[in-house]
């Protein structure tokens, strides 16, 4: 398969699941600023979605504080924002016209009617219509074209790609969601008051994992939160399912190549790790670490699979 395809094909798993990430996040900072919290924790719960000083230089730039309308028109519609919700869903149908010979008709009328009908919305718009319905209706139709890719796609290396992408992009997304939430893992940030159990119902159903947490845990605590979202392999969106998800598919892909064994070695220490040690060093520490390993991993999938962008 052509690189540039096999390009085209990774990029498009990544921007989809990178739109349903923002939209979740979104969805559960917004669900969480509506308990009652000081007035500085307000901002900090929005400026915390930004994890990098260009992401707050950028938003800086065009907003004067952090709060929900600016952050979601930021997140969601900015065109300048290569990461919005509206930037993503373009590049994701870009990708799709320059892989078209080897997706199906069914992807591509997908693709092509969800943007049509998301590519004009505005702020104002989504504010009178209700952001969670927006939101909702933005995770909806990821799941539906992730369903059309899944359910009408040939298995073979386009698939994997496609998956490949998807599965890195998850990785990036659940760290990112902890990274915005790390403060509250802290002894010193808990309540006894109830909002605990609140705040952490929100953060399980922002990453859509509520159900299987009450299914699988005794205690809603933030100690057994973080084991379900690091190390439960039974979790899609936890970082060890991911990075096994990415070996795998790496093995399949090429055996030798040097992005695989770098998966290997993550997942290997990933499954041998303590969360004592991890909460004793700092778990801000710890993710900012894991984030930059995958994207070290994503540079050099493209530098073995010769995908240039």
């Amino acid at each position: 398969m052509l690189s540039r395809t096999a390009d085209n094909l990774y990029w498009l798993g990544r921007y989809v699941e990178r739109v349903e990430n923002t939209a979740r996040l979104l969805a559960g900072t917004q669900r969480l600023s509506l308990m009652p919290i000081p007035k500085e924790e307000q901002g900090d719960l929005w400026r915390n979605l930004f994890q990098s000083d260009s992401e707050r230089a950028a938003f800086e730039v065009l907003h004067d504080k952090y709060d929900e309308l600016p952050v979601i028109d930021f997140m969601a519609f900015d065109r300048a924002n290569s990461s919005s919700i509206r930037s993503c869903l373009f590049a994701a149908r870009e990708n799709v016209r320059g892989a078209r010979h080897v997706l199906t008709t069914e992807i591509s009328q997908c693709i092509n009617e969800t943007w049509m009908n998301t590519k004009d919305c505005t702020l104002d718009q989504v504010v009178e219509q209700g952001t969670q319905e927006y939101l909702d209706s933005v995770k909806e139709c990821t799941h539906l074209l992730r369903g059309v890719i899944y359910g009408t796609m040939r298995r073979g290396e386009p698939f994997m790609f496609w998956d490949l992408g998807t599965t890195l992009e998850r990785a990036e997304n659940t760290t990112r969601l902890l990274l915005a939430r790390s403060a509250s893992f802290h002894r010193a940030s808990r309540r006894d008051d109830g909002f605990d159990f609140y705040r952490w119902g929100t953060f399980l159903r922002s990453a859509n994992t509520y159900s299987a947490f009450r299914q699988l845990y005794r205690e809603l605590d933030p100690v057994s939160v973080a084991d379900l979202m690091i190390l439960n392999t039974q979790i899609p969106r936890s970082l060890l399912a991911c990075v096994e998800d990415t070996a795998e598919i790496l093995r399949t892909l090429k055996r030798e190549a040097a992005c695989a064994d770098m998966s290997e070695q993550l997942a290997a220490e990933l499954r041998t790790l303590s969360l004592d040690s991890v909460f004793r060093d700092g778990l801000a520490g710890f993710l900012h670490d894991f984030r930059k390993r995958i994207h070290v991993i994503s540079d050099q999938i493209r530098q073995d699979f010769i995908m240039v962008r």
